[in-house]
C-alpha cells in the first residue's frame, strides 16, 4: 500500500434488497460512524444500493463522512435510451461513486471492454470516480490472470478524463461467490501489475479486491499495492461489515509505524 493512500472499503447491495431493506440498512451504516475506523476518519466508505434508493441514500447518509453511488450507468448523456441512467443524473443526484462492468454485467448482459470504456468516459466526465470491476474468469496461473485483467484494466483506463479519480476493483470472476478469497499471493501478484498499469495513466488510481473479502482479508493485503475491500454479501449484515471497518484502524497504525521515517 502506498503510505498515503487511505484506504477504501465499498460495498454493493447487488439485487438482494427491497427499498425497505435498503432503508434499514442504510440507518445500520449511518450507525457505523461511530466505529474505530470511520470515527477516527481513517477509511473511506462508500455503498452502492439499487437506483430507486439513491435519493434515500442522500438522505440516511448525509453528515456521515459515508459516501454512495451507483451499481451502473450508461454511456449517452441523453436521448432514447428507454430504462437507462446518465452519469450527470447520478451527480445530480448526489452519487460520488458508479460501479463499472462488473462480470455480471459482462455474463448477463453482453458488455465489452468497449462498453466499460465508453462508461468510464461517461463516469469521469461527469465527474464521478469509477468502481471499474476487472478479473480474469477461471482460476489460471497468475501470468494469465495478469494478461487477462490487463487487457479489460487499459481498455477502461483509455476512456478516463485525464487527471480523474478511478477504482480498479480486482475481481478474479472464479472467486465471487466462493467459500475463500483467491489466495493472497496470486492477488498480489496480479494487484502490483494494475498497480503499475495505473501508474502508466495520467489518474489518480486506487485498487481493491473483491471476491468473498471479508474479515482478515485486508490484513493479507495491506502490505502490498491493494487499497482496500470491495464487499459484497458479508457486508450486507452491517455486522460483518463493523468487522471489517474495525479492523482496519490497527492494521493502518501497524503499517505507518513499519514504515522508514
Amino acid at each position: 500500500m502506498i503510505p498515503d493512500r487511505r484506504p477504501v472499503i465499498g460495498v454493493s447491495l447487488k439485487l438482494y434488497f427491497g427499498l425497505a431493506e435498503t432503508r434499514k440498512w442504510l440507518a445500520d451504516v449511518a450507525a457505523l460512524a461511530g466505529t474505530a475506523a470511520l470515527g477516527a476518519r481513517a477509511v473511506d466508505l462508500f455503498v452502492l444500493p439499487a437506483f430507486p434508493a439513491l435519493a434515500d441514500s442522500r438522505e440516511l447518509l448525509a453528515g456521515t463522512g459515508v459516501a454512495f453511488g451507483a451499481q451502473d450507468v450508461h454511456w449517452a448523456e441523453s436521448g432514447p435510451w428507454t430504462g437507462e441512467v446518465s452519469a450527470g443524473m447520478l451527480a445530480e443526484a448526489g452519487a460520488t461513486y458508479v460501479e463499472v462492468g462488473h462480470a455480471e454485467r459482462r455474463a448477463h448482459f453482453g458488455e465489452t471492454d468497449d462498453t466499460v470504456r465508453a462508461k468510464t468516459r461517461a463516469a469521469t466526465a461527469a465527474g464521478l470516480v469509477p468502481v471499474v470491476c476487472a478479473g480474469e474468469r477461471d482460476g489460471t496461473d497468475p501470468g494469465a490472470a495478469v494478461e487477462e485483467t490487463l487487457t479489460q484494466v487499459r481498455a477502461a483506463l483509455a476512456g478516463a478524463v485525464p487527471g480523474s479519480e478511478v477504482i480498479i476493483a480486482y475481481e478474479p470472476v472464479w472467486a465471487i461467490g466462493a467459500a475463500d478469497p483467491a489466495p493472497a499471493d496470486h492477488v498480489l501478484t496480479v494487484a502490483a501489475a494494475i498497480r503499475a498499469c495505473l501508474d502508466e495513466h495520467d489518474v489518480r488510481g486506487r485498487l481493491i479486491y473483491g471476491g468473498t473479502a471479508g474479515p482478515g482479508t485486508y490484513a493479507r493485503l495491506s502490505t502490498g499495492p491493494v487499497d482496500g475491500l470491495f464487499l459484497g454479501r458479508l457486508a450486507h449484515d452491517t455486522e460483518g461489515l463493523r468487522r471489517v471497518l474495525d479492523e482496519i484502524a490497527p492494521v493502518r497504525t501497524a503499517l505507518n509505524r513499519s514504515e522508514p521515517a
